[in-house]
């Protein structure tokens, strides 16, 4: 996993001014409802710069943050103050967080969990996810498909120029290992109007639903649903974006520590 989005938080925002937030977090705040959830604490786990969590807390989810990226944190930290609502974020990893207790939901959007690059790690995660819940709670969280790393944005590049920067995203698919990594070149203004460029590699792994359906099983959840994104429908040979729905129903080690 990538330890932080260091000089793309600087941008973050701007160049994913083509994901329409309100209209993952009716999908999302949909789901929650009809699994009962429909106030008290949640936790987003790779929150980034705030921008579901800010709107998760406007409608009226108690909201805890977690991201292992102090440059994104300091992003949503200025959401926060604009908004005043009152969200708690912490600098974690996801394969390591802790919290002061139990919540009633965990959710995880924007591909966060394609970040985990081994199956024992996206199990500790799920793991944590399960000791963290309420009695009944439910895990919540978004995939991309292997599909979609293969087919759809493996091995292409994508460019944008704006006047507030420009960025080159190449992305390069490993069929055998599963990992598509992006690098990523920045060019950011300076204040004396000549442009830096900055360097950044990520990496995402796909995960078969089968997979992904026994980890969480192993982590002591029960896997309730899995969707085509933004539907109710179930994941097809060309779904790009799965979400899946999964609920706490035993506590491994006597549960929250």
């Amino acid at each position: 996993m990538e330890e932080a989005y260091e000089n793309f938080a600087r941008v973050y925002d701007l160049f994913m001014d083509n994901i329409d937030y309100p209209a993952w977090c009716r999908y999302l705040t949909g789901l929650l409802r009809e699994y009962q959830v429909t106030e008290g604490l949640v936790l987003e786990l790779g929150c980034g710069t705030g921008s579901m969590t800010e709107l998760l807390a406007g409608e009226g989810y108690d909201m805890i943050g977690v991201d292992n990226s102090e440059e994104m944190l300091e992003g949503a930290m200025e959401k926060k103050a604009a908004s005043g609502h009152d969200i708690l974020y912490l600098l974690q990893d996801m394969r390591e967080f802790e919290l002061y207790g139990t919540v009633q939901a965990v959710v995880s959007v924007c591909d966060s969990m394609n970040y985990i690059l081994e199956e024992e790690e996206l199990l500790q995660v799920f793991r944590l996810v399960n000791n963290y819940l309420d009695p009944g709670g439910v895990f919540i969280f978004d995939m991309n498909t292997l599909y979609k790393y293969r087919d759809v944005i493996g091995d292409t590049t994508i460019a944008e120029n704006r006047e507030e920067g420009s960025f080159i995203w190449e992305n390069f698919f490993d069929e055998e290992t599963g990992i598509n990594e992006y690098e990523l070149t920045l060019f950011l203004p300076e204040e004396n109007g000549l442009f830096r460029k900055y360097e950044e590699v990520h990496r995402q792994r796909a995960y078969g639903l089968d997979t992904v359906k026994e980890l969480l099983v192993q982590a002591g959840l029960e896997f309730v649903a899995a969707y085509d994104a933004f539907t109710r429908e179930p994941p097809g040979p060309k779904s790009e974006r799965v979400y899946l729905v999964a609920r706490e129903c035993q506590k491994k080690n006597g549960g929250f520590q």
